[in-house]
């Protein structure tokens, strides 16, 4: 592999409001913080739960639409790419950031998702509702012809 790969994927809820601001050369950016909830049993079998904080950050047209449409408590789906700034604190110091950069937002679940017209939000900035949810095991849902498809009981596991 000639480089490398830097994606990252979260579904989360929004831990504030989405903060809207402008740079000195007036681009526009929403910076963001999300978080993600693992369920698991710990070793005694007791239901545990984790939360991870996430910094995103989303810049130009799908900044405005999350500060607009975004709000405290709202399920989003996340698609992007880690970062690390370096930046030094009020001592001097030398401190690190990590965020992630915003290549796709999309709006799940909450309310508000009436309120957004396709025509104003672009792509990859969408909502989504259940019924744009392809489900693999419903009668519309057909699995794509293949020569090389082989009976269940040939399958190799």
């Amino acid at each position: 592999m000639a480089g490398g790969l830097n994606k990252v994927l979260i579904i989360g809820h929004l831990g504030a409001d989405p903060d809207l601001r402008h740079t000195q050369s007036n681009q526009v950016v929403t910076r963001m913080r999300i978080a993600t909830t693992e369920v698991f049993q710990d070793r005694s079998g007791n239901q545990q739960q984790r939360t991870e904080w996430h910094n995103v950050v989303a810049w130009g047209k799908s900044a405005e639409l999350a500060a607009k449409y975004l709000s405290k408590g709202r399920q989003v789906f996340i698609e992007g790419r880690l970062q690390t700034r370096k930046w030094q604190d009020r001592d001097g110091k030398d401190r690190y950031t990590t965020e992630i950069i915003a290549q796709k937002v999309l709006f799940l679940g909450g309310k508000g998702e009436a309120e957004i017209s396709r025509e104003e939000v672009p792509p990859p900035f969408e909502p989504i509702g259940e019924s744009e949810i392809l489900d693999p095991f419903s009668s519309d849902f057909e699995e794509p012809a293949g020569k090389d498809k082989l009976p269940d009981d040939d399958l190799p596991f």
